[in-house]
């Protein structure tokens, strides 16, 4: 599988060193997405307000062994919403994976999901059967995973953390989302010469469309869990259900990761660091994907 991109949208040097950057149209929304390195298509999805630019560290480790594409959800960075106040759903944002892989691919992509991308990865693979031939989805937040009194209060811990937004803004929902994935921001330990991500007003406004917007999208969906399951077994697709090694067991998105695993009959593949550690470890976690990801 390869990138359909011309090149004259190529920006950069060496074709495995340059970066394509176009947009999608897709009812409802313009989609950003970037392409950068050669061979099987790989599309990395990031969690919370990760958009494109997220996984800048992650990106050049994998694009010796594969045309990793990585774009911003809808609503985020530079995919603007044609009605940003309507709601979205969790069904548009599968659609918009399957509409982008349309667009790069020629057969079954690769697919690593965090967090909320892990969600939206499992929807892909229910909703649009072959679309994926391998997903990765590390610690999804996905509530309808988890048995009732468990789902209970993951649902409880998200609506508290976007009522927190609502009436206090952020810097009353950061501590609430640090303590709900088990985070310590001040301590967390990362491998060096990482690109800083500061908190600018981009990332904000993608916060708060996250919490604002998203986490609706994920509190209302009715998503049956083992639907993915079933349709991953008729269409051939690996699902690797993946934790963080340093991942609090309590935090509610470790154990959707290690529901999907009991759900596949599988044991969870760990990776380096805990919620975030792809954008913590990303020289760790691209060694990791490769080795995962190829069969």
């Amino acid at each position: 599988m390869s990138v359909r991109i011309a090149d004259d949208d190529i920006q950069g040097g060496s074709t495995m060193a340059a970066t394509a950057a176009r947009a999608l149209s897709v009812p409802g929304a313009a989609l950003h997405y970037q392409a950068q390195g050669s061979g099987p298509v790989l599309l990395l999805s990031q969690s919370g307000e990760g958009d494109a630019d997220r996984t800048v560290d992650l990106v050049p480790h994998l694009a010796d062994d594969f045309t990793v594409v990585t774009y911003d959800r809808r609503g985020l960075s530079r995919s603007t919403l044609k009605d940003p106040d309507r709601p979205v759903t969790m069904a548009e944002h599968a659609d918009d994976v399957a509409r982008l892989l349309a667009e790069v691919a020629d057969g079954p992509a690769l697919m690593v999901g965090f967090s909320m991308g892990g969600a939206i990865g499992l929807q892909v693979v229910a909703r649009h059967p072959g679309v994926l031939g391998t997903l990765v989805a590390h610690e999804p937040v996905t509530p309808n995973l988890l048995p009732e009194a468990d789902r209970a209060q993951h649902v409880a811990e998200l609506a508290a953390i976007q009522e927190a937004y609502t009436s206090r803004g952020l810097a009353a929902a950061f501590p609430a989302i640090a303590r709900h994935l088990g985070i310590d921001p001040v301590h967390e330990e990362t491998e060096d010469g990482l690109t800083p991500q500061p908190m600018a007003p981009r990332r904000q406004a993608n916060f708060g469309h996250f919490i604002g917007t998203e986490f609706t999208a994920v509190l209302t969906d009715r998503f049956d869990p083992a639907e993915p399951v079933r349709a991953a077994a008729r269409a051939g697709t690996r699902i690797i259900p993946a934790t963080g090694r340093t991942t609090r067991p309590t935090v509610h998105t470790y154990r959707c990761a290690l529901a999907l695993a009991e759900l596949l009959g599988a044991e969870p593949v760990v990776f380096p660091g805990g919620h975030n550690g792809n954008t913590a470890f990303p020289r760790a976690t691209a060694q990791l994907l490769k080795a995962v990801l190829v069969v």
